[in-house]
């Protein structure tokens, strides 16, 4: 497995009798599956000083502590003391959980539920810990208590809530996790929530032993079958398993600390089957909905450079790739700001036979004071160009252009322009609220493009 390719369980229980006889197996199957690391999370105070002891004695296993609502009947003031000495005890104790509401077999109280579950989220925000939450049948009592609470980092296990639910716990900060179950045929409520909400968000996970994923189901579950979770996820977001890998282990990074390699910017960056050069992070708009303004990631790749990289360093960072269908020039800037890299470096990628793109904000003609159009010409093979509005007047307030009232003019003649001199010419518009996409898509036309909806909350 190359380093792209490693993924993290975020919520397995193997401290279980299930795997007493074939432990060391298991965790060789999960290495062999590229789970390079496993969350061992405790449902009651004795499964979580086992996840603690089997953190400490594994390297690729950490753990979470916590008390599951079936037992909050059960816990008293002490209780609460045993599990803070335990998330104490160790640096590989990332989170407090498995903690919530269970109000599909009430098995305690639900009332003790809540109070239990309110205790356990003041316990996490006391020791800046993130929170990995159950849900059963309580979406609404669980985003309520959210609300009220002052944890704002954990995930929402097993998620089974629809799409406004995961979007109201995204707004509060909080992930959600997806189990082997989005393999299931009647799950397609869960594919639709995977397919709606960004994977920015998202962590896969086995709960093992539990929810065993097709075409295993019957059998028991195991780290190794996260996998299988992830590959549908890539099916559902149209991306590649590298991709999910990438982005949900780089998730589990930001939120439980489990870092796995080196997150240092990247030069050359590969999302499904196109490699992307980041040659600037500068800019020649001011886009109010760009979304570096929050993040510098892009499908789990970090893109905030500490200096512009020379046509020697580009080129090293681009190797010998296998497996793409094209190169294209974008990351976090605005790549026609160096223009005499890009056609230096297409020009050396067209001869070793790849297809380029430039993926621009169409502002460069203004930039140089004249249409650079014809020296891309026979260096481009495709040109995405952001129209992103129908008028001067919601272009500039959309990105906040330097150009003026020449801003909107200039995107449009770019785009005219391209059309004569590159071969594949597509405008672009993202979805923002109030945005007319329609008149975006007829004025693309007029100008001799293609058109294509980029969505807002979905970045590359």
């Amino acid at each position: 497995m190359s380093q792209k390719s490693l993924l993290i369980d975020s919520h397995a229980h193997i401290y279980y009798r299930d795997y007493a006889g074939d432990f060391t197996d298991m965790l060789k199957r999960a290495e062999d599956a590229g789970v390079a690391a496993i969350l061992v999370v405790g449902t009651d105070i004795e499964s979580s000083r086992e996840s603690v002891e089997l953190a400490e004695k594994y390297p690729q296993l950490y753990a979470s502590v916590g008390i599951h609502p079936h037992d909050a009947g059960r816990v008293t003031d002490p209780c609460y003391d045993v599990i803070r000495t335990l998330a104490l005890s160790s640096k590989k104790v990332v989170a407090i959980g498995e903690i919530g509401l269970d109000f599909y077999r009430d098995r305690s109280p639900r009332n003790i539920q809540e109070l239990v579950f309110r205790g356990f989220l003041q316990l996490a925000a006391e020791l800046s810990k993130p929170v990995i939450i159950h849900d059963r049948d309580a979406h609404d009592r669980i985003i309520t208590i959210l609300r009220e609470e002052t944890v704002r980092k954990g995930v929402l296990h097993c998620f089974s809530g629809d799409t406004a639910m995961a979007l109201e716990a995204i707004a509060l900060g909080f992930h959600i996790s997806i189990p082997g179950t989005i393999t299931y045929n009647s799950n397609q409520s869960l594919c639709d929530v995977v397919k709606a909400v960004s994977i920015d968000q998202m962590l896969v996970e086995t709960d093992c032993p539990y929810l065993t994923p097709v075409p295993h189901r019957g059998k028991r579950n195991e780290p190794a079958y996260v996998r299988l979770a992830a590959e549908k996820v890539a099916e559902v977001k149209s991306l590649t398993l590298d991709d999910v890998a990438r982005v949900t282990t780089k998730n589990a990074r930001d939120l439980f600390g489990i870092n796995l390699w080196d997150q240092s910017a990247k030069i050359a960056y590969k999302i499904r089957n196109s490699l992307y050069l980041n040659i600037t992070n500068r800019c020649s708009n001011r886009c109010s909905f760009c979304p570096k303004f929050d993040d510098f990631t892009v499908k789990g790749h970090n893109l905030m450079l500490n200096s512009e990289p020379s046509f020697e360093e580009v080129m090293a960072a681009i190797g010998q790739p296998e497996g793409i269908d094209e190169v294209v020039f974008c990351g976090y800037g605005e790549p026609l700001i160096r223009l005499d890299l890009v056609k230096q470096v297409a020009d050396a990628l067209k001869q070793r036979g790849y297809s380029i793109r430039i993926n621009t904000d169409g502002q460069a003609n203004q930039l140089y004071g004249y249409d650079i159009m014809p020296e891309l010409a026979g260096l481009v093979d495709s040109i995405s160009v952001s129209l992103n509005a129908p008028d001067a007047a919601t272009y500039q307030r959309l990105c906040n252009t330097p150009f003026g009232e020449s801003g909107f003019t200039g995107v449009c003649d770019f785009i005219r322009s391209a059309s004569i001199h590159i071969p594949h010419v597509i405008a672009t518009a993202v979805t923002i609220p109030g945005v007319n996409i329609e008149a975006c898509r007829s004025l693309a036309v007029l100008l001799g493009a293609e058109f294509r909806v980029r969505e807002y909350t979905e970045v590359g």
